[in-house]
């Protein structure tokens, strides 16, 4: 069972930036696919943006242009670069994995666009 350990998660205005990072663990990373969702109260689990083990990124329509998802596979470790936060970004953001049809999800950082 892969583990997936999620930080970076805090309180930020809008406006701000932050960087989400998802380490995982597993001797083969780099075939995964990975994966930010996140969940408001009250909303259904939502995809945030993926990125493929061929590198490949996907994004929801409400982030492209202010979020970007990368991977460094020497350290098992996915990120997601959040700039422009705004309020209705407020979510616990959880990392996925998925490798043909296992995967796992973390356990979510809260992240909070306040003034």
């Amino acid at each position: 069972q892969v583990q997936l350990v999620e930080s970076g998660g805090d309180l930020v205005q809008p406006g701000g930036s932050l960087r989400l990072s998802c380490a995982a663990s597993g001797s083969i990373f780099s075939t995964y696919s990975m994966g930010w969702y996140r969940q408001a109260p009250g909303k259904q689990r939502d995809l945030v943006a993926r990125i493929l083990s061929t590198g490949r990124t996907e994004y929801a329509d409400s982030v492209k242009g202010r979020f970007t998802i990368s991977r460094d596979n020497a350290k098992n470790t996915v990120y997601l670069q959040m700039n422009s936060l705004k309020p209705e970004d407020t979510a616990v953001y959880y990392c996925r994995y998925s490798y043909y049809t296992a995967s796992s999800w973390g356990q979510g950082t809260q992240v909070t666009v306040s003034s």
